[in-house]
């Protein structure tokens, strides 16, 4: 029998009126946590007196993901010192910095610089350094390269000894950080919204712990992007869940950390002989990866796997939390998804230790710090 139409009427708007209102409470919780997120950065902005220093600094000659790093970095010195001078490995350094007579050439990964300019540099009395990003994975080759650098930051700890052993006297333990200006909070809501979301290549060891939880794991709202995730044993299945082959630039990526509720983290293996270069030494990594900061510097609650490392820059189950199987991960994101509070409060402390600690300011003044003490 057909309804009355004024029951129907009555029927939806208190349905329109439900709706409305849970539209609202969401909307105000939203608005509060962003509201809270954007008031720790701006009380914790990193700022040092400007160094009267020249630095000199030698991009990667890569592309992404390196080229946003590179940004982060020149952007940073240019608050940090007083003149920066830019330069590219395919450029004639050693003729430019003869030229500008910088107070330090710094470069990144280096892979792509000829060792004989560095050569050259140091005979003109003009002090160098690199900043090794892959670490442990090209050891073949960084311990070729490290022994002809003044300084030596690498950002794994392991690899520490691997450079004095080669006769290197300068060392030192420098990960690196979030980019405040590539991973922040939003203020308005994101374009994307997930449950669940994994952002990276699909490196072997990644394939395997993935493969006998995608069933559980695609039964959220879950995306994944990244390279080489047709590797997956059933793929075609998720396919319209997953972005393959696709990099996501800092904006596309803050939008899915802002948009995402828990953002897993799963480093990379040091003995994936497919894609790494550290066949002779397979020197194990202990330390959290850039992802780790720059998901935490979104105001983002992160998922990560263990590492030996990550107790130095975050409290597990107070800033960040941490799984060491499938199957804990599994359990840790049906627990986290129904308890918003206590998940959106662990993102905040990290979102915190993040601004207070773990920015590229704070990596280059303490990196300075050691050069220039």
């Amino acid at each position: 029998m057909q309804q009355p139409e004024n029951i129907n009427s009555l029927a939806a708007a208190v349905s329109y009126n439900k709706g409305r209102e849970s539209g609202a409470h969401d909307g105000y919780e939203e608005g509060y946590l962003k509201g809270r997120a954007n008031a720790i950065v701006a009380r914790n902005s990193a700022t040092f007196p400007l160094r009267p220093l020249h630095i000199m600094y030698v991009s990667s000659g890569k592309q992404y993901p390196y080229s946003p790093i590179d940004q982060a970095i020149i952007t940073t010195l240019r608050g940090m010192v007083h003149q920066v001078t830019l330069a590219d490995p395919r450029q004639q350094v050693a003729d430019i910095a003869a030229h500008v007579k910088p107070d330090l050439v710094l470069a990144l990964d280096a892979m792509e610089l000829p060792v004989n300019q560095v050569d050259e540099i140091r005979k003109k009395g003009i002090r160098t350094a690199v900043w090794l990003t892959d670490d442990p994975y090209y050891t073949d080759t960084t311990a070729k390269m490290a022994p002809h650098y003044d300084h030596i930051f690498t950002l794994e700890i392991n690899c520490i000894d691997l450079y004095h052993k080669l006769g290197c006297s300068s060392v030192h333990y420098l990960p690196f950080g979030a980019y405040p200006d590539h991973y922040f909070p939003l203020t308005v809501p994101s374009t994307v919204r997930r449950e669940v979301n994994f952002t990276g290549s699909a490196y072997w060891n990644r394939i395997y712990f993935m493969n006998p939880i995608m069933p559980q794991l695609m039964s959220y709202n879950t995306g994944i992007n990244g390279l080489w995730w047709d590797r997956l044993e059933n793929y075609p299945q998720y396919a319209h869940k997953i972005e393959v082959n696709k990099w996501h630039g800092p904006e596309d990526t803050n939008q899915v950390y802002n948009g995402t509720k828990i953002v897993i983290n799963l480093h990379r293996s040091h003995l994936d002989d497919s894609v790494n270069n550290n066949s002779k030494l397979k020197i194990p990594a202990a330390s959290p990866n850039p992802r780790c900061f720059e998901i935490c510097s979104a105001s983002a609650f992160q998922l990560t796997d263990v590492r030996d490392d990550l107790a130095r820059f975050y409290k597990a189950g107070e800033e960040i939390e941490t799984y060491s199987t499938s199957q804990e991960l599994i359990e840790k994101i049906e627990y986290y998804l129904t308890h918003e509070r206590e998940r959106q409060e662990i993102a905040l402390r990290g979102l915190e230790r993040t601004m207070k600690e773990h920015t590229y300011t704070h990596r280059l003044h303490q990196m300075f710090s050691i050069l220039f003490p």
